[in-house]
């Protein structure tokens, strides 16, 4: 067997290139892997505001169970389903991020801090920081916000 340690120096795929530490050939994929990560990140949201839509009358209750009006439900769904779904489909990206980036952290601290839910805190401030992220970056070209024309001077 061979003693041949594997570094950044020494690895070459059956090819003969070097392997590329930095993930540059990722940027070849960034459309469609952006795409995917917006479909990822909207998941979460969509089938959260069907299912509010579908379990209503428990949503609430347990909204006020945590201190939290549910008169608020409507606009929660509307959050949830709209923005996961403009999320989804790259239209108005980054308001639509930042909207459910807020609702993230709002959820955070007014729904699970409250409920002990420590898991739940934490997923929510992971979310929030990838949908800040999507926020800055933007949606990439295989969005609707992509296939619109921009301004002169942007």
């Amino acid at each position: 067997m061979s003693d041949a340690r594997l570094t950044k120096d020494n690895a070459r795929p059956a090819s003969g290139r070097a392997f590329n530490w930095d993930l540059v050939f990722l940027t070849g994929w960034a459309d469609p892997l952006m795409l995917v990560a917006r479909g990822m990140l909207a998941y979460i949201f969509i089938v959260d505001g069907v299912g509010a839509i579908s379990g209503y009358a428990g949503v609430a209750d347990y909204m006020r169970a945590n201190g939290v009006d549910a008169r608020l439900l409507p606009l929660v769904i509307l959050t949830e389903l709209g923005g996961g779904l403009l999320v989804l489909l790259g239209l108005a990206t980054r308001w639509a991020a930042l909207a459910l980036c807020g609702f993230c952290l709002l959820t955070a601290l007014l729904i699970h801090w409250r409920a002990e839910e420590m898991i739940e805190v934490q997923k929510n401030i992971a979310m929030a920081g990838g949908l800040l992220t999507l926020a800055v970056v933007g949606p990439g070209a295989w969005s609707l916000d992509g296939r619109r024309p921009r301004p002169r001077g942007s």
